[in-house]
């Protein structure tokens, strides 16, 4: 399993969010660039980059924030937030991601999401699905939808795409817990689907042992936002953490 920093951004500053609202915004630094290095310095590879900014106003906002962070450092940036047209994963893609997420928008215009699957390919598109008590959740999270997660992940998973970034709303931001079960239950009943699937964890997570039990639940990768900005684990401790699963892996 993979461990994947977040970075979310509001007005070009490192934010979080607790249950992604706007109103519970803390600043953690006004320097992501310089965020990005520290993570890189520590030995992780990947940043997982929101735009909160993005995602409210319907389209690509902090785009040159996420330009100046693939100048700086050579990590693996996947995007997410605002992406709602091809224009909008074009100008992501020409600023350095590496991969982008298909979130609302595959909620929305399932048209759109296959004609971008179809130019972009699965290796750079992931497939977003946030949801509240099993709902899908769109548009920085302020819809919910009436898709079912299990329905909608199979759906996409049919149509072509391979990775699936999942955030149990209500954990985000909480340092609650991660939602194992849920988790789970999602990769039995894709693996029962017959459906390969690559699912990364987003929210709750506090520390090292809710890393070691989402990896034994099966996970692809963990997305750690909250406790790293809190200082309950470190870019250090994770990198470590990655370290050793890499070998258990090569054994």
């Amino acid at each position: 399993m993979i461990v994947i920093p977040a970075m979310d951004l509001i007005d070009g500053c490192c934010v979080r969010l607790s249950k992604g609202d706007y109103a519970s915004k803390r600043v953690y630094s006004e320097d992501p660039v310089a965020i990005a290095r520290d993570l890189e310095a520590a030995g992780l590879r990947y940043l997982h980059l929101v735009d909160l900014d993005g995602a409210k106003a319907g389209h690509v906002v902090n785009h040159r924030v996420l330009e100046r962070i693939a100048c700086a450092t050579s990590l693996v940036v996947d995007v997410g937030g605002g992406l709602k047209s091809p224009e909008d994963f074009a100008l992501v893609f020409a600023c350095g991601a590496a991969k982008a997420t298909v979130g609302s928008l595959a909620a929305t215009n399932r048209k759109m999401a296959l004609s971008l699957l179809e130019q972009w390919g699965p290796e750079r598109l992931l497939l977003g699905a946030d949801c509240k008590e099993g709902l899908i959740a769109v548009s920085g999270w302020q819809t919910t939808t009436t898709l079912q997660l299990h329905e909608f992940t199979c759906d996409y998973l049919r149509a072509g795409f391979k990775t699936v970034i999942s955030t149990d709303i209500a954990r985000d931001g909480m340092l609650s817990g991660a939602a194992t079960t849920m988790y789970q239950d999602l990769i039995v009943r894709m693996h029962e689907e017959g459906l390969a699937l690559e699912l990364v964890a987003s929210g709750g997570v506090r520390n090292l042992a809710d890393l070691d039990e989402l990896a034994d639940a099966g996970l692809w990768g963990a997305i750690v936002g909250k406790a790293l900005y809190e200082g309950a684990v470190t870019a250090a401790a994770l990198a470590e953490w990655q370290a050793r699963q890499e070998v258990k892996h090569v054994g």
